[in-house]
């Protein structure tokens, strides 16, 4: 089977969305780039009957190469994000929080630090119909320089080169998505972090966790 340990981490991360309650239903996508093709979940097929098997192999331009199934609606954006990036990894989400956040802003200011962990305040993709192309433009702009973004009225993004840190930066994202609603809530100007400071913790984030061999000394 053609890139059978990329869609198999497909449908692994798809069944982990659903577990996490990121996900409604079969609402929201995965995807792997590998060289000049990509590795996408199937529309409309339930994550925890998903297989391998269902995961769909297109080429950067869209034509199916191996894919028993329709790919995901939003296949037009994962093609256009990594088109224009250097990407291994797409993460859609329909998480609480976001979905929620992104009907009332325009982008997340800074109230946590754990912004510093998306390149920055997470801005907000205007919004457009589901699947089409103007949505994949309107993402893959809200993602310049930056690692997720939400999108208006709809869900959240977050993109990289590895799809089991993807996975648990959604955790993370859908975290400061719920500060915000609760702070937006209390009558008093908000605090955030500026530039400086973020990338400051930016630069403490990527060093931060123990090697195997302080965790023996």
């Amino acid at each position: 089977m053609l890139l059978a340990t990329e869609r198999d981490a497909v449908a692994q991360a798809c069944k982990r969305l659903s577990r996490e309650g990121l996900v409604v239903g079969t609402a929201g996508n995965v995807s792997v780039r590998a060289g000049d093709r990509v590795a996408i979940s199937p529309s409309g097929v339930s994550y925890e009957e998903m297989t391998a098997a269902d995961v769909g192999v297109h080429d950067l331009s869209g034509v199916p190469i191996e894919a028993p199934l329709a790919p995901s609606s939003e296949l037009p954006l994962h093609l256009s994000v990594y088109a224009g990036s250097d990407h291994r990894a797409i993460v859609h989400t329909h998480s609480l929080a976001s979905s929620a956040l992104s009907t009332v802003v325009d982008v997340v200011p800074a109230g946590h630090y754990y912004t510093a962990m998306f390149g920055g305040p997470v801005r907000v993709a205007r919004y457009a119909t589901f699947g089409s192309h103007e949505l994949a433009e309107n993402v893959t702009a809200a993602l310049a320089d930056r690692t997720a973004a939400l999108m208006s009225n709809h869900g959240a993004v977050l993109v990289g080169t590895c799809l089991d840190e993807l996975l648990v930066q959604t955790a993370y994202l859908e975290y400061i998505c719920e500060i915000q609603l609760r702070a937006g809530a209390y009558p008093a100007p908000q605090r955030v972090l500026d530039d400086a400071e973020l990338a400051k913790v930016a630069g403490l984030i990527a060093g931060y966790g123990q090697t195997s061999t302080s965790r023996s000394s």
